[in-house]
């Protein structure tokens, strides 16, 4: 596909963890703001009318496509404050049988602001002991293609501002076969440069249609799935590790990798374990994860693909840390710098783990070298039965 615009490197970047709220990479045919065909506004406020924007998209004798950095969570047009966290999570995904009628939130971006989300793969987790675990498992396609997702997009300017905010969201259908006994939604994926895509995109198409509808489909190519890392389950972790199989011999953290590949001594055949170059150190299994948010993340189980979602920052920050037993009010004070870390782990600590170190305060400690009598003088002089084993020979 033609790409006539693009955004800058650093609008962009590559995240292994893609979580709501980063901002992702969007094809889409290059239109106004308020999208593809007419628009229906006042003439009284200065703007085009229908007739004038007709002629303006009778004029466009060439379609021209552009990549834009856009945030995951659609925001409606119609929105005069910037929402909170909690409801932009309602609006990653859009079912495709909600477009079916002529109705709802997405009733005007499904008519004029088509566009696809360009990605190399996507996770998702099963569920498994009713619910209590989930396991990451990570899709791509088999030939390696990217994938690419249908998707609608929006610009909305907040009251009292000048800055355009450009969201979109994925649309997903029933899952296909191949993914059934993970979920049973997927997102859905359009063939790379197929005449689906070119369909879907035409600003020319500016009213919904059955054609267009039927495009929402499940996948029906081949695609790759295995389970990775838990460590995507935690926001802000970023590693190329995570769209490692767990079981592969390039994954570090795979247990069996450790056994294989033994030294073979030339000199005797035998087989020695590999050593390491400086046997004082281990290696850390996590110094390729880089930490680039310091949410934590919850279960919720509304949304489609099962994953940890994180928390906003502003439920985290509100939380104060409690005092301790031995501590006196001026350290527990605001002034005193605590990490975030120590803060949550103050937040988690259980009453029965309250209850265990108020009992071993009133318990008095026992050493496990001493029975507490006093040790007895050693005599200067070694007696007869501690004497060196050579002097009875002497004798």
């Amino acid at each position: 596909m033609p790409v006539d615009e693009a955004p800058e490197d650093d609008e962009v970047r590559e995240s292994y963890n893609f979580a709501p709220g980063y901002h992702g990479l969007v094809y889409r045919a290059d239109v106004p703001d308020y999208g593809a065909g007419p628009r229906h506004v006042n003439p009284e406020h200065g703007q085009a009318t229908e007739e004038e924007s007709t002629m303006q998209m009778e004029n466009q004798s060439e379609i021209r496509y552009k990549l834009q950095a856009m945030k995951w969570g659609l925001v409606p047009f119609w929105t005069k404050r910037n929402p909170d966290y909690g409801a932009v999570m309602k609006t990653i995904n859009a079912r495709d049988d909600s477009l079916a009628e002529n109705r709802g939130m997405w009733n005007t971006m499904k008519q004029k602001k088509r566009c696809i989300i360009v990605a190399q793969g996507f996770y998702e987790w099963l569920k498994k002991n009713g619910g209590k675990e989930k396991i990451p498992h990570y899709m791509k396609r088999k030939d390696d293609q990217l994938m690419c997702f249908a998707g609608l997009w929006d610009c909305v300017q907040y009251e009292g501002t000048e800055e355009k905010h450009y969201t979109y969201t994925i649309i997903t259908a029933d899952s296909n076969k191949q993914l059934r006994f993970l979920h049973d939604r997927m997102p859905v994926i359009l063939e790379n440069g197929s005449e689906q895509i070119r369909r879907w995109l035409d600003p020319n198409r500016y009213k919904w249609s059955k054609e267009l509808q039927a495009l929402l489909k499940p996948f029906e190519g081949e695609l790759e799935c295995y389970p990775v890392s838990r460590e995507v389950g935690k926001v802000g972790n970023n590693s190329p590790a995570f769209i490692v199989p767990v079981a592969s011999s390039e994954n570090k953290r795979n247990i069996a990798n450790f056994f294989s590949n033994p030294k073979v001594s030339p000199q005797k055949g035998k087989l020695e374990p590999q050593a390491k170059s400086n046997p004082g150190e281990t290696e850390d299994l996590n110094s390729d994860i880089k930490n680039e948010d310091d949410r934590i993340t919850v279960d919720k189980p509304s949304t489609e693909d099962n994953a940890p979602v994180p928390v906003p920052m502003s439920e985290v920050s509100g939380v104060k840390r409690p005092r301790e037993n031995n501590e006196s009010e001026d350290d527990a004070s605001p002034s005193k710098k605590s990490s975030k870390s120590e803060t949550l782990s103050a937040v988690h600590t259980t009453n029965e783990s309250r209850g265990n170190d108020k009992f071993q305060n009133k318990k008095k400690t026992r050493s496990a070298t001493s029975n507490g009598t006093p040790i007895k003088n050693i005599p200067s002089t070694a007696s007869d039965g501690s004497q060196r084993i050579t002097n009875f020979f002497n004798k």
